[in-house]
C-alpha cells in the first residue's frame, strides 16, 4: 500500500509494523522510475515523503540525494539506502534488515 504524506503525521505513519519510507521529489528522473515498483510491493506499508513539500523531515533524516529510501519497523530505523532500484535488489535489501 503506497500512501503520501499529507502532513506532519509521520511519527504516526511510522509507529506500527514494517514501513519502507520513500524521500522523493516531482521532478527527480530515478524517483519516476521508482515509483511502479513501489507500488508492486503488496506485503510493506510504503509512505512516499516529497522533500520540497517536507524539508524539514528529509533533513532530520539526512537525506542530501533522492530517492532516499528508510525502512522502519515499529518507528525505529533499520536501514537507509539512496538510489534507483529494481524490485528484487529492493526487496533483498529489504530482507537482509528484517
Amino acid at each position: 500500500m503506497v500512501k503520501h504524506l499529507e502532513n506532519e503525521n509521520f511519527e504516526e505513519e511510522i509507529r506500527e509494523g514494517l514501513v519502507l519510507v520513500d524521500f522523493y521529489a516531482d521532478w527527480c528522473g530515478p524517483c519516476k522510475a521508482l515509483a511502479p515498483i513501489l507500488e508492486e510491493l503488496d506485503d510493506i506499508k510504503v509512505l512516499k515523503v516529497n522533500t520540497e513539500d517536507h524539508t524539514d523531515l528529509a533533513v532530520s533524516f539526512g537525506v542530501m540525494s533522492i530517492p532516499t529510501l528508510i525502512l522502519f519497523h515499529n518507528g525505529k530505523q533499520l536501514g537507509k539506502t539512496v538510489g534507483f532500484m529494481s524490485k528484487e535488489e529492493l526487496e533483498s535489501w529489504m530482507d537482509s534488515l528484517k
